[in-house]
């Protein structure tokens, strides 16, 4: 045979081993915003040839799993903290994963046991204070309810997932009867009705209205780097509650394999890139978060808010106390 016809060979292989890789996809339904997401899957697909196919659904992740079924074609939902997660998996969305990448790479306190959520990076629920008029300072959730900060504090809505999180591991470390105790002096110190976001309780700082704080550390990075938004993080400082003691209560994002999914090989390879080191330093880097896996180091910016011991609490001993949070906001009235 001729060389030309080995050489045509070779090409016909080639094309179809290319056109075979770009044939498998992912599909992934996020209610992270794409530009966090983006830039690790094109390298994902630019190192494997597997199509990504972003999704991204700001609400009611859940009920739309619920309503495709087995024609869904998510293979996998990414989540940006645990009581999301947790509405997909208690709704029995996904699907048990026994990984030895993912278990290696991620702490037990950061993925389900049975394998159905891993997380992917961490965030910590954090106290800001003014510079201004009070510096940096040691302080504990449970201090924010003592008289002494009465009209001083700052919230975003006491039901909104990052404060519900909050207070279910409150109830974890303390028991029901003393939460709602403490959800009530919160309440009795609040500068102002709980509103807005957790950017809004820094500006808050900013304008005098109070002079503490919550808010995931995360929005601290971006108004950082947003201009008009700069002034209002300037005049805030990042504490880290419960240095002492426990730690600072983390939230997640995560990710889970989704309980029909169509493309389970697929799904699984992008699963383990995303905990990769460099797909680790990106995701954390892109939105100013803590990656999940072990001795990858967080961003200059964000390192440079310092050191800090996490609450070791696993997320799923909070996660199962949310919906008892919420009554108790309820109980207490916390946004009227």
């Amino acid at each position: 045979m001729s060389n030309k016809f080995f050489l045509s060979a070779a090409a016909l292989l080639v094309s179809s081993v290319t056109a075979q890789a770009f044939a498998e996809e992912v599909n992934v339904y996020s209610n992270r915003q794409d530009f966090l997401i983006k830039p690790i899957v094109d390298e994902f697909t630019k190192e494997t040839g597997i199509q990504v196919n972003l999704v991204n659904i700001p609400d009611g992740l859940g009920e739309r799993l619920e309503r495709e079924g087995r024609l869904s074609p998510a293979d996998l939902v990414l989540t940006v903290d645990i009581s999301r997660l947790m509405d997909v998996v208690e709704k029995d969305l996904t699907q048990p994963l026994d990984n030895a990448v993912l278990e290696e790479n991620i702490p037990a306190q950061y993925r389900d046991a049975d394998g159905k959520w891993f997380a992917l990076t961490t965030r910590a629920r954090v106290v800001y204070s003014s510079v201004e008029r009070v510096g940096k300072t040691d302080v504990t959730y449970e201090e924010l309810a003592d008289p002494k900060y009465k009209g001083k504090v700052c919230t975003r809505s006491g039901k909104h997932p990052y404060n519900v999180a909050l207070t279910a591991s409150m109830i974890a470390e303390h028991g029901t009867e003393y939460t709602k105790t403490w959800l009530e002096g919160l309440k009795a110190n609040l500068a102002q009705k709980p509103q807005g976001g957790d950017r809004d309780q820094v500006k808050a700082i900013k304008d005098g209205v109070c002079d503490f704080a919550l808010g995931n550390s995360y929005y601290y990075g971006a108004m950082l780097n947003d201009e008009n938004q700069r002034a209002w993080a300037e005049s805030a400082a990042v504490n880290f509650p419960n240095q002492a003691d426990r730690g600072t209560h983390v939230n997640i994002s995560a990710v889970a394999l989704t309980k029909h999914a169509k493309n389970k090989e697929a799904a699984v390879k992008l699963m383990e890139y995303l905990v990769s080191d460099d797909a680790q330093h990106l995701y954390a880097s892109l939105n100013h978060e803590y990656p999940v896996k072990p001795g990858v180091e967080p961003s200059a910016l964000v390192k440079g808010w310092g050191e800090y011991k996490a609450d070791e609490l696993p997320l799923t001993d909070v996660a199962k106390h949310a919906k008892e949070a919420i009554q108790l906001m309820d109980e207490v009235q916390y946004d009227l």
